[in-house]
C-alpha cells in the first residue's frame, strides 16, 4: 500500500480524497494555486506545494508541476479526483514514465473510452447499445448543419473530449445548429484544449441514468448499481438519486452487464462510469464513459456502503475487489444536491465572492436519516471566477425514497449560506415538486417546469399561517429582549411586546396573540384554537427552528423593514408584524417603484466579454445576438429581447465586468 498520495485536485473532492485516505492511514499532499492558498483542501493535507497562478492552465493543469510537486515530497501515486487532468491519459503515461502510481484507469482505458467518437465505436463493437450520430469528425458550420439535418432534427452537438456539460448544445434547426457548433468549438478548445465535435440524435424525454464500476487488475469488475442523473440545467447536473425510480431490476441488470462488457472490452481498472440516456419505454443508448470518479459518487457509496475513493486506491496498488457482483445490495434511497454558486433569481447565472456566513447542517445518522455534506469551503472561503461554482454536495440517505427527499428538504432549509447568490431556494423548492416526488422526471425538467426562469414559490395557506406564526414570535421574543436593556421603560416595552399584532403577509393582514409560560407560546390567531409553539431563535440568529403542534419547521430569518425576511421549500417573502395603530398607517403608505432598466443590456453576472456581435446604431430584431460573455468557463449569449436601435457600447472583447454592469443602451 501506498504511504503517500498526491491530490491533483480543488477544492470539495481533495478534500473528500484525503479524508479516505486519512482514514486509510496514507500520508496526502495537496497542490494549489494562488487563489487557492488558503483553501480548506491545503489545510487538511499534511503537505502542500504551490503550482502557479489562479488560471487552471497555469496551474491545476499542468502535469509538469504536478509530477515536480510528486519528486519534491516523495509522493508514491496520484489520485486525479475529476476534471483537470482526470481523463488526460497524457498524464496518466509522464506518471508511469517517472514511476509514481495514477490512481485511475491504464492509458489505453483513458485513449479509448475519453474520446467520445472512439469509445461509441468500441461500445458497439461490445454489444452495447449506442444512440445514433456522425461520429466522424466535423469540417465547419454548414457542414455542421447539413449533417445534423440528415440526422434528423433535435440533435445534440457535443464535444468529443468534453464534459460538465461544456462544450454541449441542442439544435433544433440548421440556424442553432451552425451557432452551436461554433460556441460548443469555442468552449471544447478553451476547457479542454480539443475543438474536435461530433453529433447524435437528441433522445426526446430522456433519462440521464448512469452505471458506477469498479474493476481490479485481476480481472474482476463489478457495477455498483445505477444513478438517475435527470435533473440537469444546461446539461449540467444538479440533483442525483440512487437508485434510480424508473428502472426495474431487469433492465438494471441488462445496463450493468453491457457496462462490464465495455470495462472489459478497454482492459478498464479503478472506478468508473458508464452513461446511458433511456427513453420513456426502458430503451437504454450508451452515451459516454466517464474514467475517473464522478462528482455524484456519494450516492452509490451511501446506497452499497462501498468507500470507492479507498477501491480506487486499493486497486491502483494493485490488491483484488474483495466483493464480488453477489455481494452488491441496494439498501435504500440517497439523494444529492449540488450546492452552486449560481443565482436562480437571476435565471441560474454565475456568482462569485465571498462566503460570510457558511453553516451546513449537522452531518451524521439518526433515526435511520443519514445527512452527508462533501465539500472544500468554510465560512470566509472566496467563491473564484476561475474555477467550477460548485460550492458543496448535500446527501441524504433514508429507507424510502420520499423519506430521503424529505430529509432532503429539511438539510436544505437548515444550509445557511450567505455573500454569494446561489442555488438553495431552487433545490428547496424542487423536493416539494409534485412531478419530482413522483419520480416522473427526464434531462428537460429544469427548461419545462421553469420555462421563465426560477422565482420564489408562492406562499399558499398552509405557508402563509406558518409564516405568521413565526413572524408573530420572532416579534415577540425580539420584544422581550428590547423590554430588558438597560435604561428602557421597562413597562411600555413589556405592554407592545404583549398586546395584539398584525401581521402583513402576501397581501392579506392576520391578527394574533401570544401568551408565553415556561418557554412554550401560545400563539391565537382569528378562528382557530390556540396553537402550542416552541423554538430555540434568539435575536440575531439567522436560522429559526419552530415546533409548531408537534411539527417542526427550519425557517431562515433575516430582520427587514418592520418585519422579517422568512425563507422555507423555496418560497420567500417579507413579513411585516404592526400594532393595530401603525397598521392602519402603513395601509397608507404608497409602495416605491423599480427603477426602469428596459432600454439597458445589463451584464447578467461577473465576467469576460469574449465579443460584441453588434456596433453603436445597428437596428437588433428580437432573438439576435448581440454579445456573449464567458463566465465560470461557460460561454453565455445574450440576445435582443425586443426590436431596437444600439444607441452606445461603452465596452469592447477583453473587458471584465461586474453583475449589472452596462454593456450597451437601446434608444428609447
Amino acid at each position: 500500500m501506498f504511504s503517500k498520495i498526491l491530490i491533483a485536485n480543488r477544492g470539495e473532492i481533495a478534500c473528500r480524497v484525503i479524508k479516505t485516505a486519512r482514514a486509510m492511514g496514507i500520508k496526502t499532499v495537496a497542490v494549489y494555486s494562488d487563489a487557492d492558498r488558503n483553501a480548506v483542501h491545503v489545510e487538511m493535507a499534511d503537505e502542500a506545494v504551490h503550482i502557479g497562478p489562479p488560471p487552471a492552465n497555469q496551474s491545476y493543469l499542468m502535469a509538469d508541476k504536478i509530477i515536480a510537486a510528486c519528486k519534491e515530497t516523495g509522493a508514491e501515486a496520484v489520485h486525479p479526483g475529476y476534471g483537470f487532468l482526470s481523463e488526460r491519459a497524457s498524464f496518466c503515461e509522464a506518471l508511469e514514465k517517472e514511476g509514481i502510481a495514477f490512481i485511475g484507469p491504464k492509458v489505453k482505458a483513458i485513449e479509448a473510452m475519453g474520446d467520445k467518437i472512439t469509445s461509441k465505436k468500441i461500445a458497439a463493437e461490445a454489444g452495447v447499445s449506442t444512440v445514433p450520430g456522425h461520429m466522424g469528425l466535423i469540417d465547419d458550420e454548414a457542414h455542421a448543419a447539413k449533417i445534423a439535418a440528415e440526422i434528423g432534427y433535435p440533435v445534440m452537438i457535443k464535444a468529443s473530449a468534453g464534459g460538465g456539460g461544456k462544450g454541449m448544445r441542442i439544435a433544433w434547426n440548421d440556424a442553432e445548429a451552425r451557432e452551436g457548433f461554433s460556441r460548443s468549438k469555442s468552449e471544447a478548445a478553451s476547457s479542454f484544449g480539443d475543438d474536435r465535435i461530433f453529433i447524435e440524435k437528441f433522445i426526446e424525454e430522456p433519462r440521464h441514468i448512469e452505471i458506477q464500476l469498479i474493476a481490479d487488475s485481476h480481472g474482476n469488475a463489478v457495477y455498483l448499481g445505477e444513478r438517475e442523473c435527470s435533473i440537469q440545467r444546461r446539461n449540467q447536473k444538479v440533483v442525483e438519486e440512487a437508485p434510480s425510480p424508473f428502472l426495474d431490476a431487469e433492465t438494471r441488470k441488462a445496463m450493468g452487464e453491457q457496462s462490464v462488457a465495455l470495462a472489459n472490452a478497454v482492459d478498464y481498472q479503478s472506478a468508473g462510469t458508464v452513461e446511458f440516456i433511456v427513453d420513456k419505454h426502458r430503451n437504454f443508448y450508451f452515451l459516454e464513459m466517464n474514467t475517473r470518479l464522478q462528482v455524484e459518487h456519494p450516492v452509490t457509496e451511501l446506497i452499497t456502503g462501498v468507500d470507492l475513493v479507498e477501491q480506487m486506491i486499493r486497486v491502483a496498488a494493485g490488491e483484488k475487489l474483495p466483493f464480488t457482483q453477489a455481494d452488491v445490495k441496494l439498501n435504500g434511497w440517497a439523494v444529492e444536491s449540488r450546492l452552486y454558486a449560481e443565482d436562480p433569481y437571476r435565471n441560474f447565472l454565475p456568482s462569485i465572492g465571498r462566503l460570510t456566513r457558511y453553516r451546513p447542517p449537522q452531518e451524521g445518522t439518526s433515526d435511520g436519516i443519514t445527512i452527508r455534506n462533501d465539500t472544500g469551503v468554510t465560512e470566509g472561503s472566496e467563491i473564484s471566477m476561475f474555477y467550477d461554482p460548485m460550492v458543496a454536495k448535500l446527501c441524504t440517505h433514508a429507507p424510502t425514497r420520499l423519506e430521503a427527499v424529505d430529509a432532503m428538504a429539511d438539510a436544505l432549509d437548515r444550509f445557511e449560506v450567505e455573500g454569494i447568490g446561489h442555488n438553495l431556494p431552487f433545490l428547496s423548492a424542487l423536493m416539494q415538486h409534485p412531478r419530482w416526488r413522483e419520480g416522473r422526471l427526464s434531462t428537460g425538467f429544469i427548461a419545462e417546469e421553469y420555462p421563465e426562469g426560477f422565482a420564489p414559490v408562492p406562499p399558499n395557506d398552509d405557508t402563509i399561517k406558518r409564516f405568521a406564526i413565526a413572524a408573530l414570535l420572532l416579534s415577540h421574543i425580539s420584544g422581550e429582549r428590547n423590554a430588558q436593556i438597560s435604561g428602557a421603560r421597562f413597562s411600555q416595552a413589556e405592554k407592545r411586546a404583549h398586546e395584539d399584532k398584525v401581521v402583513r403577509i402576501a397581501g392579506q393582514e392576520i391578527t394574533g396573540h401570544i401568551d408565553d409560560t415556561d418557554d412554550v407560546y401560545l400563539v391565537r390567531l382569528p378562528g382557530r384554537e390556540p396553537l402550542s409553539v416552541t423554538t430555540d431563535w434568539t435575536p440575531g440568529a439567522k436560522l429559526a427552528v419552530f415546533d409548531i403542534d408537534g411539527v417542526t419547521n427550519a425557517i431562515k430569518v433575516e430582520p427587514a423593514d418592520a418585519g422579517w425576511r422568512l425563507r422555507q421549500l423555496g418560497v420567500d417573502v417579507r413579513v411585516q408584524v404592526f400594532s393595530p395603530r401603525i397598521a392602519e398607517l402603513a395601509r397608507l403608505m404608497k409602495e416605491k417603484v423599480a427603477p426602469d432598466t428596459s432600454s439597458l443590456l445589463l451584464c447578467p453576472m461577473p465576467g469576460l466579454i469574449v465579443s460584441i456581435a453588434v456596433n453603436e446604431g445597428d437596428e437588433v430584431q428580437e432573438g439576435q445576438t448581440l454579445a456573449v460573455v464567458e463566465a465560470m468557463k461557460m460561454e453565455n449569449v445574450l440576445k435582443a429581447e425586443r426590436k431596437g436601435v444600439v444607441s452606445r457600447i461603452p465596452v469592447k472583447a477583453g473587458d471584465s465586468l461586474a453583475v449589472d454592469e452596462i454593456i450597451m443602451e437601446f434608444a428609447k
